[in-house]
């Protein structure tokens, strides 16, 4: 999905019927809420504190030199702040070069559900969607949130090779990728400063999905010229 990979975006606020936008840094939550870190001091913190509803809008690459043909999501929603430190910590961890200041006392972190959207996958092609287009359904969201502590923790201590085979097959250089996290859709790997995002090869709606996923894709790394006609069953992560 455009919106769990995009790592900037522009937030659309109103003061007083004048429309205001600014770039955000937007991450999501298992659930497909867009988690937002925001300054006290900033525009449109001040005016989502008056008027909760706001619009987020993400940008994926165009297929062309026009600009026109990228694809691009806006999000309508209900912004509140979210007291949750285990959603603030999922946040710095899809954006790591700002742990410095997650913490500084002016910054918060906002969640906005989602209720409408409208995609837009190239020069004249738009669709729009409701809130449950939107979301994953709810038990896979839970039974993923769950279980991403765990994944995450087991992955990154016991199937570093695997993360590094699958990196490597979607153009990541270097060895030092590590997990995340990881939602019904797919997971993001780490490395410094740099976060990546991986789908997973269908959403997935619990640990024993994510495993069988992580085994498919580690497989199809180790083996890109395996043909239908290969092994049955691929081997252990």
């Amino acid at each position: 999905m455009l919106l769990r990979a995009a790592r900037a975006g522009t937030l659309a606020t109103s003061a007083e019927g004048q429309p205001f936008a600014s770039l955000v840094t937007p991450a999501t939550t298992p659930a497909g809420n867009i988690l937002l870190l925001l300054s006290d001091l900033s525009e449109h913190t001040r005016h989502l504190r008056r008027d909760p509803r706001c619009a987020v809008m993400v940008v994926g690459d165009a297929e062309t030199a026009n600009p026109q043909t990228a694809p691009r999501l806006t999000v309508t929603g209900m912004a509140t702040p979210e007291p949750d430190p285990a959603l603030k910590a999922r946040w710095v961890a899809l954006h790591p070069y700002a742990a410095f200041y997650a913490d500084f006392g002016d910054f918060s972190l906002w969640r906005i559900a989602p209720l409408a959207g409208l995609f837009v996958g190239g020069f004249a092609r738009a669709t729009r969607l409701r809130a449950a287009d939107l979301l994953p359904p709810a038990e896979a969201a839970a039974a993923v949130a769950a279980s991403e502590r765990g994944v995450i923790q087991h992955c990154n201590q016991d199937h570093t090779d695997a993360l590094a085979v699958i990196a490597a097959a979607h153009g990541l250089l270097g060895d030092a990728w590590s997990m995340a996290a990881c939602d019904p859709d797919g997971f993001d790997l780490v490395s410094g400063d740099q976060v990546r995002r991986i789908a997973w090869p269908a959403p997935v709606d619990g640990p024993g999905a994510i495993r069988a996923a992580l085994v498919h894709l580690a497989h199809a790394a180790r083996n890109p010229t395996e043909t239908s006609h290969g092994p049955a069953a691929p081997p252990p992560l």
